[in-house]
């Protein structure tokens, strides 16, 4: 038998399988290479393609684009169907958290943090507390706003699917803008509902780093601290930079030391609180009035001066590199 067409008179091409894939040092990017050949950059947190590379070397890519960052890993990532599949499991996906300012959030202040995991599940399910919201009325939807607040989450994943497993009835799949607001709040696992709705996260392990804060040695500089701090893993270094002179000895306060590293400095005309990790979690360094002509102050690890934006997360993982609690060492940087 002879067949009429030798050529097929119309080709419908398919779309190209995810054949490689690398999760970056930054916990926010996935690198991908597909059957055609393209490279592409996508971002976890929009669920969409930052940028498509073209038919480049996946290798050379990847290297271009390491970070020396620390970032908990709060996803895992496979293309066993060719398309790009994210898994957040709890409460693993709640560990990762970053400055508002360091995800290009504007108009929040310098200490606000996000949750990755808390701000990409608000963006999956922002059409359906959309909907949701029409059809019950805001109270239905509690403290989970269709907007949080911040950029990220008010970005909607339209395009995405999702899938749950473990809620009642077993597992389903349904594409994020099929949702209506009327589906059975047991259909969805009680701790993304804790999450979406009422802003409420699962117990975590500690994000906290134990450090100790100590003159170079040679330095006359000394500051009013002693004994182990603790502070966020995503604190900056220019706040330990900050700390240290807003703690350097320069107009002789007397001082007492609590062993859980509050410290309360007697200034004159009464009695100031000072602590190394505030209420919320948060690293406190309140520079005074005479203090903002601050000297110039270096933080090293092991002998290596640190970049005033690398984190105490980055520090431990690619400059202390041991399981002890970290060492930092400060000093005076004259001439500056």
């Amino acid at each position: 038998m002879v067949p009429v067409h030798k050529e097929p008179s119309y080709t419908i091409p398919g779309t190209p399988g995810i054949v490689q894939h690398e999760i970056l040092n930054n916990r926010r990017h996935v690198l991908t290479k597909d059957t055609a050949g393209s490279v592409k950059l996508w971002e976890i947190t929009r669920g969409i393609v930052v940028y498509d590379y073209g038919q480049v070397s996946f290798e050379k890519k990847k290297e271009e684009l390491f970070e020396m960052v620390s970032i908990p890993a709060w996803f895992t990532v496979d293309t066993r169907l060719g398309n790009l599949s994210v898994h957040l499991d709890t409460p693993q996906c709640f560990s990762a958290e970053m400055y508002s300012a360091d995800l290009g959030i504007i108009g929040k202040p310098e200490d606000d943090k996000v949750n990755l995991a808390r701000e990409t599940l608000k963006g999956l399910l922002a059409h359906w507390l959309s909907k949701r919201k029409q059809r019950f009325g805001s109270q239905s939807v509690a403290n989970g706003e269709v907007s949080s607040g911040k950029d990220i989450s008010a970005r909607r994943i339209s395009h995405s699917r999702m899938e749950i497993d473990g809620s009642q009835g077993g597992p389903w799949r349904k594409k994020i803008t099929e949702l209506v607001g009327t589906e059975d709040e047991k259909d969805f696992t009680w701790w993304c509902l804790h999450c979406v709705l009422n802003n409420q996260l699962p117990p975590r392990e500690n994000t906290k780093c134990s450090f100790y804060l100590q003159a170079c040695e040679g330095s006359t500089v000394q500051i009013l601290t002693q004994g182990k701090l603790g502070a966020p893993r995503i604190l900056r270094i220019h706040k330990v930079i900050n700390y240290v002179v807003e703690k350097m000895v320069l107009d002789k306060p007397t001082e007492s030391v609590n062993s859980d590293g509050t410290f309360a400095t007697g200034l004159p005309g009464g009695q100031s609180q000072h602590s190394a990790v505030g209420g919320d979690g948060s690293f406190r360094s309140r520079l005074k009035p005479w203090q903002k002509l601050k000297p110039s102050i270096e933080i090293l690890c092991n002998n290596q001066v640190l970049a005033p934006d690398m984190s105490l997360a980055t520090v431990c993982a690619y400059i202390w590199k041991k399981p002890e609690d970290l060492v930092l060492n400060y000093r005076v940087v004259q001439g500056r």
